[in-house]
């Protein structure tokens, strides 16, 4: 099986023998692994005033830089990140790859259209929208619905695309930014009727949260995601719970503490990646992972200790 067909029987929870799947929500470092630039990193101030032979040649770097990662990381799956970031550049990014590696690798982008945890300046005054125009909230929301569905129908008929992952973050460590309540008014319906409609169009989709999703965990399940990623040790969500409660119904991402990676010490780095093996694969559905992505920062070698581990350890018989 190639990685792509791997990384889908995953997703649907079917029965693996050989390696557990791996992949990561973002590599961010390129520069000192492959001497490039991450995509997301650039400055793409000028774009329009270049050339398009400049264009194409930025386009060919990112796509050598995402194929470069996922070869020497042996990631199943390559997150996209287009700069810029529009539906155009999106196919091309998508094509480019395709080209060079045909279906080896699933291919994703960001999808998600529900809110996130508003920054700092703006979270107050958020909260008190929920208050004060809720129905003006909501036809917000459904908006943002109606338009990423849109965008996912046109790139369903360009081809190429497997899914999407939803990266509105929801929780902090200590749990979500909004009451269990208030989630299911006026962001549950809409990531339910997002999934759904990924679903129709016959793409996959992962829902990523950082932090404590305990108190909504039910929601986001019931969303129908096909799978859940990050699984954040660090906001307590122990995967060995979640395995046991919904490992049925979903596929499991993530759980090796990104913390430990950057300030732990290196036998509770591989403590981690076994704890995440070990709860995460029997019966299948579980794609290793960090908590988070490899980070600008993180040790490179922290990386290569816990794909180590998964070399040795994640091995279905």
């Amino acid at each position: 099986m190639q990685p792509r067909e791997r990384f889908i029987a995953a997703l649907e929870r079917r029965p693996l023998t050989g390696r557990v799947p791996h992949f990561e929500l973002v590599f961010f470092l390129t520069m000192e692994a492959f001497g490039g630039v991450h995509p997301s990193h650039r400055n793409y101030a000028q774009w329009f005033q270049m050339q398009e032979s400049e264009r194409e040649l930025h386009r060919r770097d990112m796509a050598r830089l995402y194929i470069a990662t996922a070869e020497r990381y042996e990631h199943s799956a390559i997150f996209l990140h287009p700069n810029p970031d529009t539906p155009e550049e999106t196919r091309r990014l998508v094509d480019l790859i395709r080209e060079q590696t045909g279906d080896r690798y699933f291919l994703l982008r960001h999808g998600d259209a529900t809110f996130s945890i508003p920054d700092g300046d703006h979270i107050a005054a958020f909260c008190y929208r929920l208050a004060d125009e809720p129905q003006a909230v909501k036809a917000e929301a459904q908006a943002r619905v109606d338009q990423a569905l849109e965008q996912a129908a046109r790139l369903r008929q360009h081809g190429g695309l497997d899914g999407f992952a939803l990266c509105a973050d929801y929780c902090f460590n200590t749990g979500p930014f909004l009451s269990p309540a208030l989630f299911a008014e006026f962001i549950a319906p809409y990531l339910k009727q997002l999934i759904q409609g990924y679903r129709e169009l016959g793409f996959y989709t992962i829902k990523h949260t950082d932090g404590n999703i305990m108190p909504i965990i039910d929601q986001l399940v019931d969303a129908g995601p096909h799978a859940l990623h990050s699984l954040d040790p660090q906001g307590g969500v122990n995967i060995a719970e979640v395995k046991r409660r919904y490992g049925d119904r979903v596929c499991l991402i993530g759980n090796v503490n990104c913390g430990l990676m950057d300030t732990g010490t290196d036998d509770e780095v591989i403590e981690s990646a076994r704890y995440a093996l070990r709860h995460g694969m029997p019966g299948g559905g579980y794609i290793f992972s960090t908590s988070n992505c490899i980070y600008t920062g993180m040790p490179l070698r922290r990386y290569e200790l816990i794909l180590d581990v998964w070399r040795r350890e994640g091995n279905y018989t």
